[in-house]
């Protein structure tokens, strides 16, 4: 059960306005810039956007969508929307004209927030949505737009809205996240403040992060990794971030974590295996006091590689996704097993089910499912595929896994992703960790191809190590040696990047689009 006396996270950020409003919140860097914000001057901005979009006409249980790259206007413009009990829809940055339309039509928000840098995406685009006014971050882009729009030089002007009690309980939606879509349009994540709120709770008692500690934002803000555990969880605690707008350059990354003297450093798989090749100076990260991992599974090699750079440091791994808000499981600093996912928070069920969602023993591999409150309300305006994944309260993930007999979670795979060869189930994850054991191997990524006979057949994809070589024969005269014939790919494909969404999981469906059109075997 939620036990946060606080209802949303204006009365948060209240808080700590009154009693540590001079303390840093927000750092900044654009440019050559660093821009610093104390907590009293994002709420007196939040109240400025608030105010500005209630004269604009912004009402409870509007849909408000947002267009941004990471940037302190990103967080300003999601707290005032939540002031007025209104929903803000934070938008993928590399979706496309197809991807936003969809969004914007189906959440039918009539307010959007955005900047000049998505023109492209949005010329012509509003025409064809329900968007009544839209409203820049920077300079103002078309004068023919059938739409009502006006720039942050606006807001600034505009008194802060004070003594307003935002109309918002715990039960109701605080955000409208939606899915990356790699496996169809993609889906509106009803998250509500009780949602939220035990999510972090839950972090943070099982991590025992404090107030004092600095958090680095460089992954995208839209992301329900980057949301939840960077952006509301520091302001829950009242500690600091420091805002990059991408990973790239990855050296202002790494400059920015000695700089600040960051002490929860958070990032996807592909940042921890750059992190392990990269120059650095022999104490670089003396201030971390966390590496953690999620967004998508860690390769055990990554982890081990990592280890042995930093004398030791673990790499936390945890486990979640959207419809979670979004942490199930996580490492801890005191309960850690390489390979291992987690133990699932304290407050959440986790059970792995067969097809027929009965519970399974120790190490019996099959779904993942969870119980608890962080389990979303529904897809919106989606009730179909709700019923699809929620069962009896129980939140059916699509993910592979088992449990161990000290309650630890490990992840097998996609449920999809499964191979079926002559009945025989082979599981992808198992072949890539083998592979990226190889010391000329950088990626990988291993899909099953439709057979005639038998069902599957395993194919691989590799990437190379930078003046590395390898055949196809030699892979598998390595991999023979570690793992069962049948499990062996087929068909090898070498190739210099794998594709790849934007938390950096690899998008096996174009994958298998390449195979389905090229691949010969019989």
């Amino acid at each position: 059960m939620l036990t946060t006396k606080n209802k949303n996270f204006l009365e948060i950020l209240n808080f700590h306005k009154e009693n540590s409003g001079d303390k840093v919140f927000i750092t900044h860097y654009k440019g050559g810039d660093r821009i610093e914000f104390k907590y009293k001057e994002i709420e007196e901005l939040v109240n400025k956007l608030a105010n500005f979009l209630k004269i604009k006409g912004v009402v409870k249980g509007d849909r408000v969508a947002i267009l941004l790259v990471n940037s302190p206007e990103f967080i300003i413009s999601l707290l005032a929307i939540q002031k007025l009990g209104a929903i803000p829809v934070p938008i993928n940055t590399f979706f496309k004209k197809k991807e936003i339309k969809h969004i914007l039509n189906n959440s039918g928000a009539k307010f959007l927030i955005s900047q000049a840098r998505f023109s492209d995406e949005l010329l012509h685009l509003i025409y064809r949505t329900k968007v009544k006014k839209v409203l820049w971050k920077d300079e103002k882009l078309y004068d023919d737009y059938s739409v009502d729009d006006y720039t942050f030089k606006d807001v600034l002007k505009t008194e802060p809205l004070t003594n307003f009690s935002p109309p918002v309980d715990t039960d109701d939606i605080a955000l409208i996240l939606y899915t990356s879509g790699t496996t169809g349009r993609p889906k509106g994540v009803m998250l509500t403040y009780k949602n939220l709120f035990s999510n972090i709770k839950n972090i943070v008692n099982v991590m025992k992060f404090s107030s004092d500690d600095r958090f680095l934002v460089y992954l995208p803000m839209f992301h329900t990794f980057t949301l939840t555990a960077m952006i509301l969880t520091p302001l829950y605690l009242g500690a600091q971030i420091s805002i990059l707008k991408s990973v790239k350059p990855f050296s202002k990354v790494l400059e920015v974590v000695e700089n600040d003297k960051i002490t929860v450093f958070m990032g996807v798989p592909e940042v921890y295996h750059l992190l392990s090749k990269v120059d650095l100076q022999s104490d670089w990260g003396k201030s971390v006091k966390y590496f953690i991992s999620g967004g998508s599974p860690l390769p055990m090699a990554v982890a081990q590689m990592f280890s042995r750079r930093f004398k030791g440091k673990k790499i936390l791994e945890g486990y979640g996704l959207t419809e979670s808000s979004p942490a199930v499981s996580v490492n801890s600093p005191t309960e850690y097993k390489l390979g291992s996912v987690g133990k699932p928070l304290p407050d959440y069920k986790v059970k792995i089910v067969d097809e027929d969602l009965d519970e399974l023993g120790i190490k019996e591999i099959g779904e993942i499912a969870v119980k608890g409150d962080n389990v979303m309300k529904g897809y919106y305006r989606n009730p179909e595929e709700t019923k699809k994944v929620i069962r009896n309260g129980w939140l059916l993930t699509g993910d592979l896994g088992y449990i161990d007999e000290d309650g630890f979670l490990f992840i097998v795979g996609r449920k999809k992703d499964i191979i079926i060869s002559k009945g025989i189930n082979i599981y992808p994850r198992e072949i890539e960790e083998v592979l990226l054991k190889h010391p000329y191997i950088e990626e990988c990524a291993v899909i099953g191809k439709n057979y005639e006979i038998g069902g599957e057949i395993p194919v691989a994809f590799v990437k190379l190590k930078k003046n590395h070589h390898l055949t196809e024969q030699e892979i598998k005269d390595y991999l023979a040696k570690h793992i069962s014939n049948y499990k062996i790919p087929k068909v090898f494909y070498f190739v210099s990047e794998l594709p790849k969404n934007q938390s950096g999981k690899v998008l096996k469906r174009v994958l298998k689009e390449i195979v389905e059109k090229t691949c010969k075997f019989n």
